[in-house]
């Protein structure tokens, strides 16, 4: 099996998964919630910002919880709500202002994170079937 689809899939490195999405939690949350985050941790276009931490979301939670993809409906709706969450908080949050392009563009990050992960679980489970 490839070094790629152990980093994955291995029973093993689960763990390790779930540390590298609660640090992604905390991490884009501290982001999201912050009055004026570093011009460091900003692409420049708000909505790729979005695209891409809920990619990497979507990408680490597959591997952290959901492996499966029977399972993706329930990862979509968590990180959906915590999307809006974010939405929700901003529009408390001054100088920040919530958008629905925002959760949009989280939509998109989400597909495009279980985009990347499924050739690597497609992969996994033909592996597994044909040892």
């Amino acid at each position: 099996m490839s070094s790629l689809l152990l980093l994955c899939t291995a029973p093993e490195r689960r763990s390790l998964w779930r540390a590298l999405l609660l640090a992604l939690l905390l991490a884009i949350t501290w982001l999201a919630l912050s009055p004026a985050p570093p011009p460091t941790m900003d692409t420049g276009w708000d909505k790729a910002n979005h695209l891409m931490a809920f990619g990497a979301l979507a990408f680490a939670s597959v591997w952290a919880l959901w492996p499966q993809p029977r399972q993706w409906g329930w990862l979509i709706l968590a990180l959906l709500v915590y999307g809006v969450g974010i939405e929700i908080a901003q529009s408390f949050l001054p100088p920040r202002e919530a958008d629905w392009h925002d959760v949009v563009a989280d939509g998109l990050g989400i597909a495009l994170g279980l985009l990347s992960a499924l050739p690597i679980q497609l992969t996994a489970s033909r592996s597994a079937s044909h040892p």
